[in-house]
């Protein structure tokens, strides 16, 4: 009798097991930009990239989102999206995107 062995699946965004590379991309975009503008947030003279960061951030959450495949990936995009939304609004309560 054979027996099988499960293994943890892989940490990966592609669970239905075909590539998507443009919607990775946005993803990563979108986890760099959100921790970017969520870190920078809690300093107050930072608030220029926070704001920036944090509207390009939810810009490309925004398109990730249309065009995400997996739920892996909308997991991934709505943290992040809210990251950066976190770090927009504060950048902007803080002094705005021009200063």
């Amino acid at each position: 009798m054979a027996q099988t062995v499960h293994r943890m699946p892989a940490l990966t965004l592609n669970t239905d097991g075909h590539p998507h590379p443009r919607e990775n991309t946005l993803v990563g975009a979108t986890a760099v930009l959100g921790v970017i503008a969520f870190t920078t947030s809690f300093f107050h003279n930072l608030h220029l990239l926070t704001s920036w960061t944090g509207l390009f951030g939810i810009i490309t959450g925004l398109v990730g989102m249309y065009i995400s495949v997996t739920t892996a990936e909308r997991f991934v995009l709505m943290v992040t999206l809210g990251a950066s939304a976190i770090g927009f609004y504060l950048g902007i309560a803080r002094g705005g995107l021009w200063g």
